[in-house]
């Protein structure tokens, strides 16, 4: 048996070709056979559809085909978040260019764990965090994966910040808040968050107030700029206050809202946000770039000497005394992919205003499914959207057939809507984050639901 192809090296790109075809191929009639949004028949069918195509999943000898066949079956067994029927997530459809950019580092294959191993990607990196840092007024921006790891930085960082007082730094975060704060202070071995109101669906400034005064040690506000469940944002400014007001430290959680900096029409939604410690962004919502693709930005570039970490064959003092960048101190993983390739081609693919008029064509069709809902007698619209997503329910249905017409959807194929649950009621979720979304696409979506309510 000769050896396999390599995907870098000389002969690398034109291994790479003829695979990226029957790839594309597998792709286009994966889709074809799905013929929706999501495939049809619900966990079981799609589970028994991958087993029949997968079979042995590690036969003694190896198949020619295995890359068509499995391509194919994981295409016809996806969710398309670029499909306008697919709406239920903070899940974006890729941009074409980002993930070309991505299959260039995948051939490459560079680690950011040391220069040696990274050394045009560590600089691309340093080049790119310090850019969209200075877009908050931040001093420095570190890649993770995503909302959760930057949330889990900012408390560890704000905990090493002040290190040694006793009982460690206490979190404050609104009910409306991420789910990954609570876990991260539980992994830091925090004390348990204290969790101010959100009637109406924001922090309450008076109930943080009310907090902040009764409590003393180190503090920690985490505020959130653009809300999982309806995409709303805190009153940053009053929060920016009152954590100075407090000696507060303050992160904000802009994962989903960060986006909104790249248009100059909603920019003004996030007034406040420069005043954070730190900032978590991800660009795998409103920057439309392939999993995964977050950012923590710090307005301290001290901070980040909390992760300063020796590994002789990675970063040995006289190496770094040298002149070679250490990069082990700029995350908490290790083997770190350079995920700032596809942020930067897209960044210099479209520049400001081409990501401006993405973010701000995804909010106006959330205002026109909004106008849709809100003028049919048949539907109730929770409130008008602030970024990008509608909560929406059938006018007198029970929160059990709210729920029950959002699973028939998912099972026949037809669309995905998430579901939320505030003011004591269950509402169907609609986060418009495809750029290509239609009114039409919208009209559809709303006749499906009416059609498939229980009455």
């Amino acid at each position: 048996m000769s050896t396999p192809p390599l995907a870098s090296g000389p002969q690398g790109p034109d291994a790479l070709r003829p695979l990226l075809d029957t790839v594309l191929d597998a792709l286009r009639e994966g889709g074809e056979a799905r013929g929706g949004p999501l495939p049809a028949g619900g966990p079981a069918a799609v589970a028994r559809r991958l087993r029949d195509a997968v079979g042995d999943v590690l036969p003694r000898q190896g198949t020619q085909n295995a890359l068509r066949t499995l391509v194919r079956a994981l295409a016809e067994g996806a969710a398309d978040p670029a499909h306008p029927l697919c709406a239920a997530h903070l899940h974006c459809p890729p941009l074409a260019v980002a993930t070309a950019a991505d299959l260039a580092t995948s051939a490459l294959n560079p680690s950011l764990d040391s220069w040696d191993q990274a050394p045009a990607a560590s600089e691309l990196e340093a080049l790119v965090t310090r850019a969209l840092a200075s877009e908050v007024d931040a001093a420095d921006a570190l890649v993770t994966t995503g909302g959760t790891e930057s949330n889990q930085l900012a408390l560890l960082l704000a905990r090493e910040a002040h290190h040694g007082a006793h009982g460690g730094v206490r979190l404050v975060h609104g009910a409306n808040a991420h789910h990954s704060l609570h876990r991260a202070a539980w992994l830091l071995g925090l004390p348990d968050p204290v969790v101010v109101p959100a009637p109406a669906g924001t922090m309450d400034p008076a109930a943080l107030d009310e907090a902040l005064t009764k409590l003393c040690g180190p503090l920690i506000v985490a505020a959130t700029a653009g809300t999982t469940d309806a995409g709303l944002i805190d009153p940053l400014p009053e929060i920016a206050d009152l954590c100075a007001t407090h000696g507060a430290r303050l992160h904000i959680d802009a994962a989903y809202g960060g986006g909104l900096l790249f248009s100059d029409r909603h920019r003004h939604k996030l007034d406040g946000l420069q005043r954070a410690d730190t900032i978590t962004l991800d660009l795998h919502k409103l920057g439309w770039q392939p999993v995964a693709a977050g950012l923590l930005t710090l307005r301290d570039a001290h901070d980040v000497t909390a992760l300063q970490h020796r590994a002789d064959y990675l970063n040995a003092d006289d190496d770094t005394e040298a002149g070679l960048p250490d990069l082990l101190g700029r995350s908490l993983r290790t083997t770190r992919r350079p995920d700032i390739l596809k942020i930067a081609v897209t960044l210099k693919t479209l520049g400001r205003e081409g990501l401006g008029a993405l973010v701000d064509q995804v909010c106006a069709r959330a205002q026109e499914f909004a106008d849709l809902i809100a003028a049919h007698p048949g539907f109730e619209l929770y409130d008008r959207p602030t970024i990008s997503t509608v909560l929406f329910r059938p006018t007198e249905a029970t929160d059990d057939a709210v729920a029950a017409v959002r699973r028939t959807l998912l099972h026949q194929g037809r669309a995905v809507l998430g579901r939320a649950t505030l003011d004591g009621r269950r509402w169907l979720k609609a986060t418009l984050l495809n750029p290509h979304t239609r009114p039409d696409d919208l009209a559809t979506l709303l006749k499906l639901v009416e059609g498939h309510t229980p009455r």
